[in-house]
């Protein structure tokens, strides 16, 4: 595959394709995704249960869905109890991500979740923190980059991360706000943005076009309005985040987010597709190279 600077695809930088809501028809998902221009997409895991069958796509359809396992903060292992994750549930993890160590884009996805009914005391919160500290560390002797979760704990994931001296990390779907943002941005971290950004209440903004003003700019539009063009990249977090509510998201709805950006910096959606790719480039060393496999 030619990469050079023009006529590249999207890169959709952080979605779950190993979600139970593809599968029955991931094949038909993936064929939608290539003809809307996707040329990768950076699959994540939450549990060492998701590690085989991640890495079984990633073999299955090689150079297109890059594998990223990780131990993400919360942990639903049964739909009825989510829970916060527990140094425990890494133990089991690390061997496995060991094992596949060389084939790995990323280590993702991990991070921080101080949501009240998964990190309500203290020791919750610390042992998130330990979890991911670990886990960064795994990151930096492996040298990959990190695919971080950040709900709830935006400066406390930025700053943990900042410490730790992690330098390659893409924060997705950041809810934080636009001015800790910025201190990512100056670390030199990526924010990946999603097809719910669109979203704003009940009102669908941009695809309504009500966009009028930035008065009617949720939060994490204001973000996407004040982060640099540089350090965007484009996701889906494909089942979830997707343009409308309650409905699968899919890796082919990346172009909204691209559209949105586009709108909201007053640029075209080519340079803001040709940006975007080539920082998922930057970000992730790997990508390259697998994409040529």
């Amino acid at each position: 595959m030619a990469m050079g600077p023009v006529g590249l695809g999207l890169v959709d930088c952080h979605c779950h394709l190993s979600a139970p809501d593809f599968n029955s028809d991931l094949d038909a998902v993936l064929e939608k995704a290539k003809k809307a221009n996707v040329m990768a997409l950076v699959a994540v895991a939450e549990h060492a249960g998701e590690f085989e069958r991640i890495m079984q796509l990633s073999e299955r359809y090689t150079g297109f869905i890059l594998p990223c396992l990780g131990v993400h903060p919360v942990q639903e292992l049964s739909p009825e109890k989510p829970r916060s994750v527990t140094l425990k549930d890494l133990d089991v993890a690390l061997p496995i991500i060991e094992n596949y160590k060389d084939r790995l884009l990323a280590i993702g996805e991990v991070g921080l979740d101080f949501s009240p009914r998964f990190a309500g005391t203290d020791e919750e919160k610390e042992e998130q923190r330990q979890v991911l500290i670990r886990q960064v560390q795994l990151a930096k002797r492996l040298n990959v980059p990190l695919n971080v979760h950040s709900r709830s704990a935006g400066r406390p994931t930025i700053n943990l991360l900042r410490e730790q001296g992690a330098e390659q990390v893409l924060l997705h779907a950041f809810d934080g706000r636009p001015s800790v943002a910025m201190e990512g941005v100056r670390a030199g971290y990526y924010f990946s943005i999603p097809p719910s950004i669109v979203r704003s209440g009940q009102l669908m903004l941009f695809r309504s076009h009500l966009f009028k003003a930035n008065s009617l700019l949720s939060k994490k539009q204001k973000l996407v309005k004040q982060l640099p063009l540089s350090s965007i990249c484009l996701e889906t977090d494909s089942p979830a985040l997707g343009p409308e509510k309650l409905t699968r998201n899919e890796p082919c709805n990346i172009s909204i987010s691209a559209e949105f950006i586009a709108q909201v910096k007053g640029i075209s959606v080519e340079e803001v597709q040709e940006v975007t790719t080539q920082n998922a480039l930057k970000l992730f060393p790997r990508l390259r190279y697998l994409l040529q496999k």
